[in-house]
């Protein structure tokens, strides 16, 4: 019997309709609570809104939204027909107007649609934020960030496991899902700040995004290998 506590993400980062049917239909496990992401790769291509719009599956869409009050609540409205959608990003640099914005909008369209509140990027370290003019530290801004994404009754926040733990303390009650996850041994890519999913999980997460850990050549044995490694 699957644990629904532990969410897994699977991002299909890909604009190759043929592909994530693969992703979806090889990931799918008894034993796992596995639910297929969807970014701008596919938002933007010429089939991805009609994709998005016949799916039959629960999913994420990760737009990372960031603009004006206005327009973001706009884009939440322009959504409202993909039933499926369960959970949509915004990013906390959008202020805290934005995104109780995007949160009033969001419950007026869909009851069950989620609004998470993307923080410092896992492809960002301190040297990064300092080139982009910021003075806090990663730790320090998430926290600062992860304040006002609780202040707008967003659902959850999306950062680093590493910066799991410190939010867990804080607020109880926030999911925190995290990207950046990979395997024991896999390769880091171009993400700077990463964990294993087990001490991601240990580390107090609602959920974790997996890409080219489960996507990555054999999807089947990979997503095997996902279980063996929670198991353990």
């Amino acid at each position: 019997m699957r644990n629904k506590k532990k969410i897994i993400f699977v991002a299909c980062d890909t604009s190759d309709l043929k592909q994530i049917n693969k992703i979806i239909s090889q990931t799918k496990s008894s034993e796992l609570y596995i639910i297929p992401k969807f970014g701008l790769q596919l938002f933007y291509s010429k089939q991805g809104r009609k994709f998005l719009e016949n799916i039959k599956s629960d999913f994420w869409l990760d737009l990372k939204i960031n603009d004006i009050p206005q327009t973001a609540l706009s884009a939440i409205d322009s959504l409202k027909d993909l039933k499926k959608c369960k959970y949509i990003t915004v990013h906390a640099n959008g202020g805290l107007e934005m995104l109780k914005a995007v949160k009033k909008k969001a419950e007026k369209i869909n009851k069950n649609l989620k609004i998470l509140g993307v923080t410092v990027l896992t492809s960002l370290s301190n040297k990064s934020l300092k080139q982009i003019g910021h003075t806090k530290k990663i730790k320090q801004l998430v926290l600062k960030q992860a304040e006002i994404i609780k202040k707008s009754k967003c659902d959850g926040i999306v950062c680093s496991a590493q910066e799991a733990m410190m939010v867990r303390k804080k607020y109880k009650n926030l999911l925190i899902i995290t990207p950046g996850i990979r395997l024991p041994g896999d390769s880091s890519y171009d993400q700077m700040r990463i964990m294993t999913p087990k001490d991601a999980f240990k580390n107090k997460v609602s959920g974790i995004v997996m890409g080219r850990s489960l996507t990555k050549g054999n999807i089947k044995n990979n997503t095997k290998r996902l279980l063996d490694h929670l198991i353990k």
